[in-house]
């Protein structure tokens, strides 16, 4: 009867010790990767290049903060990921949690939550563009099989993650430029309105960015920009 009831112990022990191990090592696995994963699978880039250049475009300096953007970068980012996290939550995690589903599942699941979000803020080109050049490195003759295949596979079951991925970082990128284009050009207007009233006037000594800087901010803060640039990113990953 003892040397029954011992084995049992141990071996559940020994059970729980393995399942326990592996959670630890995907965890910190997964810690010493938030930073990568952040910038490369969420919003956060193109959050982050925008008010960076709305800081530029102001001529504030140091304000706000490297600190108080990123910040805010983050926060943002993490609500316009929150209904991926609940889909993931929901199809991968809270079933490997019941033990329903197998670790290979719900990494398979989350993944498959993560990539329509990819997949609906990528461009088509930037798709196809590393989906062929996936196709040219993995075949001896490119040119023939680009004959034979032209049209560059962009479904969920058979586009992969590398490349999928850096498509979705260049597509990020291209649209951070474009809302940081918008954003400067009204700022690039009144510098060049204050430059050329000093000039007139003779000031060619006086920095024109002490005189427009104040009415840079006050144009921002009138016509509530904070509320208006934080919207109109938000609206852009519908």
């Amino acid at each position: 009867m003892e040397p029954t009831l011992l084995s049992l112990l141990t071996e559940s022990v020994q059970t729980n010790e393995v399942a326990s191990v592996f959670e630890i090592a995907a965890l910190l696995t997964l810690l010493s990767l938030g930073p990568a994963l952040l910038i490369t699978l969420t919003s956060f880039t193109r959050i982050v290049v925008v008010l960076s250049f709305l800081r530029q475009a102001l001529g504030t300096q140091q304000s706000p903060s490297s600190q108080i953007i990123i910040a805010l970068s983050l926060f943002l980012s993490l609500y316009v990921m929150a209904p991926v996290w609940q889909q993931v939550e929901s199809t991968a995690v809270m079933p490997y949690l019941q033990s329903q589903i197998a670790p290979e599942q719900a990494v398979t699941r989350a993944w498959d939550a993560l990539r329509s979000f990819l997949l609906r803020q990528t461009r088509e080109a930037d798709l196809a563009l590393f989906v062929q050049l996936q196709r040219e490195r993995s075949t001896p003759d490119a040119e023939t099989d680009a004959e034979q295949d032209p049209a560059a596979p962009m479904t969920l079951d058979t586009v992969s993650a590398s490349a999928l991925i850096p498509a979705f970082m260049i597509s990020e990128l291209k649209t951070a430029f474009q809302i940081a284009f918008l954003v400067y050009l009204p700022f690039l207007i009144l510098d060049l309105v204050v430059t050329s009233i000093l000039m007139s006037m003779g000031m060619m000594f006086l920095p024109p960015v002490m005189i427009s800087l104040p009415f840079k901010l006050v144009v921002f803060v009138l016509v509530d920009g904070w509320n208006l640039l934080v919207g109109s990113l938000i609206r852009s990953f519908g």
